[in-house]
C-alpha cells in the first residue's frame, strides 16, 4: 500500500507540489500493527501520529479500577494518536489498540518540524484538522450533557454507520458512556419502534 491516499486528504485542504508529495514519501512510512497491537500506550510518549489508511483503532482511557472508558474510534481516512502527548511530547493519558489489523502512514515526532520548514503549507493543514476535532470533541461534550443515551446511541449511528458493524456492541455502550446491558435495551426499544 502507498501513501496515496493521505495525499488525496491532505490536497483536500492545502495543495502540495510534486515535490511536497516526493518529500512526504521520503519522510514518512508506513506501518502494520496486528489486531490487538497498541499504537501508544497510557503512560508511555507518543511518537507517532497516524492516518489510517486500512483498519480500526480505538483511543480509550484506563482507569485505576481497570475500567475502559472510550473516547474515540478511527478507522480509514482518520487519525489515530494521542495527540496531546505528540504536541507536548509528555506521557500519554490515553492508549490506542488495533482493533483490527491496521495499516497507517506515520508522521515521527522528530521529523515533523523538519516537513514544517520545507513544506510550510503542512503546519496550515495540521492546525485545520486540529481545529475540526477540537470542535468535534466540544459538540461531544455537549452532546453528552444535552442528550438521553437513546439520542446519543441514534447519533452515533448516524454518523458513524461504518463503524458500528465492525466493532463490538460494548465498546460502543463504553463510548456512549452507558453499559451494554443498557444499549440492548434502547436497541430492543429501537427495534419495537419500527
Amino acid at each position: 500500500m502507498s501513501i496515496q491516499p493521505l495525499i488525496i486528504y491532505i490536497n483536500n485542504y492545502i495543495s502540495l507540489s510534486d515535490k511536497d508529495i516526493a518529500l512526504l514519501e521520503d519522510k514518512l512510512f508506513i506501518r502494520k500493527y496486528l489486531k490487538g497491537q497498541y499504537i501508544v500506550q497510557q503512560g508511555d510518549v507518543c511518537k507517532y501520529s497516524c492516518y489510517v489508511l486500512e483498519g480500526c483503532t480505538k483511543t480509550f482511557y484506563l482507569d485505576k479500577e481497570g475500567q475502559e472508558h472510550i473516547l474515540m474510534f478511527s478507522i480509514e481516512d482518520w487519525w489515530s494518536s494521542d495527540i496531546g502527548s505528540f504536541i507536548t511530547q509528555s506521557p500519554a493519558d490515553f492508549n490506542v489498540q488495533c482493533l483490527e489489523n491496521t495499516e497507517v502512514v506515520v508522521f515521527a515526532e522528530d521529523i515533523i518540524e523538519e516537513l514544517y520548514e520545507k513544506i510550510p503549507a503542512l503546519e496550515r493543514f495540521f492546525r485545520k484538522i486540529i481545529e475540526k476535532a477540537f470542535v468535534a470533541s466540544q459538540k461531544r461534550i455537549v452532546r453528552n450533557f444535552s442528550l438521553t443515551a437513546k439520542e446519543q446511541y441514534l447519533f452515533f449511528r448516524e454518523q458513524y454507520p461504518l463503524i458500528e458493524q465492525r466493532i463490538p456492541q460494548y465498546m460502543i455502550a463504553s463510548y456512549l458512556g452507558i453499559t451494554k446491558e443498557f444499549l440492548s435495551k434502547i436497541k430492543s426499544q429501537l427495534i419495537q419502534e419500527q
